[in-house]
C-alpha cells in the first residue's frame, strides 16, 4: 500500500486482496473512486483527507508507505497544527487577561503614536486581533470594531506584512470605513469602491497593478460574489499582501450557500483575514461554520465530526453541549466586547408620549378598525395562506393609519382587498385639506424647542410618505432638514459621476458637522439603522411610528449611542403614540423582544433570532388574532 498525492488527488495503490471488503467499502464511503486496485479521491481539502485516511489505516493496523510529496504535505500539516495550537493558546491567554506584558507594552506604545486613542476595551480587542492575525471580532454594535481593525492593519503595514485592505460589506458601511481610517490614523486613504456605477470602469480596477493600486477597496457582498475571480486576480498579485475583511458578516445568511464559492476562494489569496459582526449567530449555531472556514480555510478549527455533533445537539435542543464544543474549538479565536464593557452613559428612554388623534384621522382609524372587525367576524375563506395575507395587509393598513392617513391610498404587495367605502375614500383624499396628524403637531413643537437650544434631532419613520410629510412641514417652519431612505443614493463608485442630489454619506457628514446648519435628519430604519454613526453631535431621537422589526429598532438605537461620544453625552429617545391604537401593541412587543436581546447580549454563544433581515409576519398575525379574534372554518 502506498499513499500518493497527484495534483489535487489522493491516490492509494495496493495489491489485490490487500484490503478486506469492509475496508474497501469504507474507502468508497469516504468518496474514493476505484479503478482496479487504485483508489483515488479528488478534493480541495487535501490536508484534511490525508489526515483522515492515515488515521483510518492506523486504526485498522494497515501498513502503508508514503510518497515524498505526501510526506512533505504531512510535515506542512504538522507545522500548521503547531502554529494553530500556538495561536489558540495566545488567544485563550489574551481573553483571560494573561499575556506577555512586554508584548502588550510594545503594542500599546504603537497605539499611542496614532491620533485616535483607543478605549481600554478596544486596546485589548486590537491586541487579540494583532497576535492572531486571522480572527473574528463579535463585539456588540457601537463598540468601535472598525477602528480596531484599521489600527491592526496599520501596524501590520508598518511592519511590511500587508499593503492593502479589502472590505466586503453593505453599502452603508463604505463611508464609515473611509471616515474611520482618517480619524484613527490621521491620514487619508486612496479608496476604490467596487460596486455599482459603470461596470466597465469598475472592471478596469481589477487589472491595475503597482502604483495604480488603491490602499482601501470597498465592495458589496453581491459584487464580491459576481466578481470573485477578478478580485482574486487583483489581490493575488505578487506585490499585494491583502488584509481581507468581511464587515457586518451576518448578512452572509441572506446569500445562502453561494457566498462560499466566492468569499472562501478569495480568502485563500489574502495574507490576513478578519470577520466583523455584532450578531454572529442570527439563526443557528451552524452560522458559525462558514465564518471560521473563511478565517482558516482547510485548517479550520471545526472538524466534520464537530459540525455533525453540533447539528445533532442543536436539533435535540442540547444547547449547553453545543456551547461546550464551540468554546473548546473556536473560543480563543474571536473577541467579544459586551455592552456593559463600553463605559457609555445609560440612555434615557422617555415614557411613551400618549397623543390623542385629531378629528379626521380618528374618524378614519375608527372606520378602518370597524371594517376589519366586520370582515374578521364573517371570514368564509378556508385557505390559511390567503387568510394570513389578508390579515397582514389589514395590519399594515392600521399601521398606515397611525402614521399618516393618506398612506392608505397606496397599494400593498400581495394584498388586494377593498376596506374603503365612498365616505372613507372621501375622508382620505381630502385629509390634507382638513388637518395635519396630531403626532406631527406635537413633533413640530418639540423639534422647534430643541432646535432653539442648538440641539440636533433624529426622526424615525417607516413610511416614505410620512418622511416626506414631516420634511415638508419642517421646511414650512423654516427648519433645515434632510431625508435618508431607500431611494437616497449611496456614494458613487466613480468620482467622475455627478450626483443630482446629496448622497446618504454626504447628508450624514453634513448632519454630524456641528456648524453645518443641518440640525434635523429624518430617516427610515430600513435604510439608516446600520453602519451610519450620528452619536458625536446628535443625542435626541424621535420614533414617529414603529414596526415589529426588533433588529432594526435596536440598530436604530445605536445610531446615537456608541463609543466615541456617548461616554459623556446622554442619548434621549422619545416615542410618539396614539392612545388606544396599534401603536401601543407594537411598542410593547418591541420592549419584550429588546429585553430578551439585552438579556443574552452578554453571552458568548447565543442565537440572535430577532428578525435580522425582515419584519416578522408572526407578530402581525399574532396581534391580529388577539385583537380581532377572527372566526375561521375548520381546515
Amino acid at each position: 500500500m502506498e499513499i500518493q498525492i497527484e495534483n489535487n488527488s489522493i491516490v492509494l495503490r495496493f495489491n489485490p486482496g490487500y484490503l478486506k471488503g469492509y475496508q474497501l467499502s469504507q474507502l468508497r464511503f469516504y468518496g474514493y473512486q476505484p479503478n482496479k486496485n487504485i483508489y483515488s479521491l479528488n478534493t480541495k481539502a487535501i490536508d484534511k483527507e490525508l489526515v483522515r485516511i492515515i488515521s483510518y489505516f492506523d486504526k485498522e493496523d494497515i501498513n502503508y508507505d508514503i510518497s515524498s510529496q505526501a510526506k512533505f504535505k504531512l510535515n506542512q500539516i504538522r507545522e500548521n497544527n503547531l502554529e494553530r495550537e500556538k495561536l489558540f493558546s495566545i488567544g485563550s491567554s489574551i481573553k483571560a487577561g494573561e499575556f506577555s506584558e512586554s508584548d502588550f507594552r510594545n503594542f500599546s506604545k504603537y497605539l499611542n503614536s496614532n491620533p485616535r486613542k483607543l478605549r481600554d476595551h478596544q486596546v485589548k480587542a486590537a491586541f487579540h486581533l494583532y497576535k492572531l492575525k486571522n480572527a473574528a471580532n463579535f463585539s456588540v454594535p457601537g463598540s468601535g470594531k472598525t477602528s480596531v481593525v484599521i489600527t491592526v492593519y496599520e501596524k501590520l503595514r508598518l511592519e511590511g506584512k500587508c499593503n492593502m485592505i479589502f472590505v466586503v460589506g453593505p453599502p452603508s458601511s463604505f463611508q464609515p470605513w473611509q471616515n474611520e481610517f482618517e480619524e484613527t490614523l490621521g491620514r487619508k486613504v486612496e479608496t476604490t469602491i467596487l460596486s455599482g456605477g459603470d461596470k466597465e470602469l469598475r472592471e478596469e480596477e481589477y487589472y491595475k497593478s503597482g502604483e495604480e493600486l488603491s490602499e482601501l477597496y470597498l465592495s458589496t457582498f453581491q459584487t464580491a460574489m459576481n466578481d470573485y475571480l477578478k478580485i482574486i486576480k487583483l489581490i493575488g498579485q505578487n506585490e499585494v499582501n491583502c488584509y481581507f475583511v468581511i464587515d457586518e458578516a451576518h448578512y452572509i445568511k441572506q446569500l445562502g450557500g453561494s457566498w462560499a464559492k466566492s468569499l472562501l476562494e478569495i480568502s485563500s489569496f489574502a495574507r490576513f483575514r478578519c470577520i466583523l459582526t455584532g450578531t454572529p449567530i442570527p439563526k443557528s449555531y451552524t452560522d458559525l461554520f462558514n465564518l471560521f472556514d473563511f478565517l482558516w480555510g482547510n485548517d479550520g478549527p471545526l472538524s466534520n465530526e464537530d459540525r455533525i455533533h453540533i447539528q445533532l445537539a442543536e436539533k435535540k435542543g442540547e444547547n449547553e453541549r453545543v456551547k461546550k464544543i464551540l468554546d473548546s474549538r473556536i473560543g480563543p479565536l474571536f473577541y467579544r466586547v459586551r455592552k456593559k464593557d463600553l463605559g457609555l452613559k445609560p440612555p434615557i428612554f422617555h415614557e411613551p408620549i400618549k397623543i390623542k388623534m385629531n378629528k379626521y384621522e380618528k374618524e378614519i382609524y375608527k372606520l378602518i378598525v370597524s371594517k376589519v372587525h366586520e370582515l374578521s367576524q364573517n371570514e368564509f375563506l378556508n385557505n390559511q395562506t390567503t387568510l394570513e395575507k389578508l390579515w397582514k395587509g389589514r395590519m399594515m393598513r392600521l399601521r398606515q393609519c397611525v402614521s399618516y392617513p393618506k398612506l392608505l391610498l397606496s397599494s400593498i404587495e400581495n394584498y388586494k382587498e377593498n376596506l374603503f367605502n365612498e365616505e372613507l375614500i372621501s375622508k382620505i383624499v381630502e385629509y390634507d385639506d382638513n388637518e395635519i396628524p396630531s403626532k406631527l403637531e406635537y413633533l413640530l413643537e418639540k423639534v422647534k424647542y430643541l432646535n432653539s437650544k442648538n440641539l440636533k434631532v433624529l426622526i424615525w419613520s417607516n413610511f416614505i410618505g410620512t418622511l416626506e410629510l414631516i420634511k415638508s412641514h419642517l421646511l414650512q417652519e423654516g427648519l433645515n432638514c434632510e431625508i435618508i431612505y431607500g431611494k437616497t443614493p449611496t456614494k458613487k463608485s466613480s468620482p467622475d459621476e455627478l450626483a443630482e442630489e446629496m448622497t446618504r454619506e454626504e447628508i450624514r457628514d453634513v448632519f454630524v458637522d456641528s456648524d453645518s446648519g443641518l440640525d434635523i435628519l429624518i430617516a427610515n430604519p430600513a435604510a439608516c439603522a446600520e453602519s451610519i454613526s450620528l452619536h458625536k453631535t446628535c443625542f435626541h431621537a424621535f420614533y414617529y411610528d414603529m414596526s415589529y422589526n426588533c433588529a432594526q429598532y435596536l440598530q436604530s438605537l445605536d445610531r446615537i449611542h456608541r463609543v466615541g461620544g456617548s461616554e459623556t453625552n446622554t442619548a434621549n429617545y422619545y416615542f410618539l403614540q396614539y392612545d388606544n391604537t396599534i401603536d401601543l401593541d407594537i411598542k410593547s412587543n418591541l420592549d419584550r423582544k429588546a429585553e430578551k436581546m439585552y438579556g443574552i447580549v452578554d453571552e458568548e454563544y447565543e442565537i440572535y433570532n430577532l428578525d435580522m433581515f425582515e419584519e416578522s409576519a408572526d407578530d402581525d398575525l399574532a396581534t391580529y388574532k388577539r385583537v380581532f379574534k377572527p372566526k375561521q372554518i375548520e381546515i
